[in-house]
């Protein structure tokens, strides 16, 4: 795997896949950026969300379950001090779907924070990961 970040201007980069999709990172103001994008932080929690929710959502459709949409909503704590490191990550899962059964959810969460995705499992090096859920019955 291979991707190529380049300077525009002030603090805005952007980044670019092997496969050439890009995306645009910046910082705040108040570290010289112009909030154009994402910072690099913001990115990693975003490549945990995605990582984990492709994993959910193919393992239930395996469990033959009716999924409708499925969102990851994440928040995290980062360490004081350099490097600020994260030091908590809280991934709350909201699945819709007909008649999707929580102890298939919780397995295709489980699954996917031990075994698939990568993501989770190397910044679970340094942060302390949890996870919950809701279902929403779709109409």
């Amino acid at each position: 795997m291979k991707v190529r970040v380049k300077w525009v201007e002030g603090m805005t980069f952007l980044g670019e896949t092997e496969n050439h999709h890009t995306v645009v990172m910046d910082t705040k103001p108040e570290f010289g950026g112009d909030d154009r994008g994402p910072n690099p932080m913001q990115m990693l929690l975003l490549g945990v969300g995605g990582c984990t929710s492709i994993d959910v959502v193919q393992i239930l459709r395996k469990q033959r379950q009716d999924v409708r949409d499925c969102v990851a909503e994440i928040a995290a704590e980062r360490a004081a001090e350099a490097p600020k490191v994260f030091t908590k990550i809280h991934i709350h899962f909201v699945v819709r779907g007909r008649g999707v059964k929580p102890d298939k959810v919780h397995e295709a969460i489980r699954l996917s924070a031990e075994k698939y995705c990568s993501a989770s499992i190397m910044l679970g090096k340094t942060a302390a990961i949890t996870h919950d859920f809701e279902i929403v019955e779709a109409d």
